[in-house]
């Protein structure tokens, strides 16, 4: 038996799977997609066997990760439930899905998880807001899901209650950030830079903020203050986004993302 198997690759489901394999050896692993075509490339890509269905692979593995859009999970369920099994571990990746209405159209014997990863995963540098009832999992099955998502970055496990706002601060934003890195090219452009200089710059400049937050344990206000002379060119640049209304183009960028969430069903 696989110790984890996917249903769905997709960009989230092939950004973790990734991760993954930076962890677990192939054989570990095991996954179903729409398409017959993908499965063999992605197979013959990573050496990761995949299923004849959703229905197989969902009988095959300890940890089974739901990793397709919302629209398509009663579809999925009507091709896996009858080979779950009470001892298994289902993961959603889907927002707005809770953890009652998957017990109540599965079992309320099963166990299920929801994860909100992001595509950085990839990479490695994800993060991944990680939910479950409490003394729903052992303390090793709680280490082996939190290791799953450590393979492809960070993780920060939440009351389920808040998965919709983790899906607006770090599921959604990197289109978020990947809109201000291209901006941030396109002022450089503006004034002289060639287009791939200028991305690097942006991006690189984005890459260095981030970890200044996460390691210096400074307020991202402070940081901001330390770039800021007097008079200088910087709180010129801050005056200008702040008439924009850069941070509250950002909070209603949350606020429709967490509606969406709770729209679905």
């Amino acid at each position: 038996m696989a110790k984890i198997g996917f249903i769905g690759m997709g960009n989230m489901g092939s950004a973790i799977l990734g991760g993954l394999l930076k962890r677990y050896d192939a054989k570990e692993l095991l996954f179903t997609a729409a398409h017959r075509e993908k499965m063999e490339e992605v197979t013959r890509r990573t050496g990761v066997p995949h299923g004849e269905s959703n229905g197989d692979c969902a009988a095959r593995c300890k940890y089974l990760i739901l990793a397709v859009k919302p629209q398509y999970f009663e579809t999925v369920f009507q091709e896996i439930e009858g080979q779950l099994k009470p001892e298994q571990v289902i993961v959603s990746l889907a927002p707005g899905i809770t953890i009652s209405a998957m017990k109540k159209r599965l079992g309320q014997n099963k166990r299920f998880a929801r994860a909100m990863p992001n595509t950085p995963a990839l990479l490695g540098e994800g993060i991944t807001g990680l939910a479950y009832e409490k003394g729903s999992l052992s303390p090793e099955e709680e280490n082996e899901l939190r290791g799953i998502f450590e393979a492809c970055g960070k993780v920060e496990v939440v009351e389920e209650r808040l998965m919709n706002a983790v899906g607006c601060v770090s599921g959604s934003s990197p289109a978020f950030v990947y809109m201000m890195i291209e901006a941030l090219a396109d002022g450089g452009v503006k004034y002289g830079l060639p287009r791939a200089t200028a991305c690097r710059m942006a991006a690189q400049a984005v890459l260095g903020s981030a970890r200044m937050v996460l390691e210096s344990g400074k307020h991202p206000e402070q940081l901001k203050d330390e770039v800021c002379s007097p008079a200088g060119t910087t709180i010129q640049g801050v005056s200008a986004l702040e008439e924009g209304g850069f941070r509250s183009a950002l909070i209603k960028a949350c606020d429709a993302c967490y509606r969406k969430s709770t729209e679905i069903q």
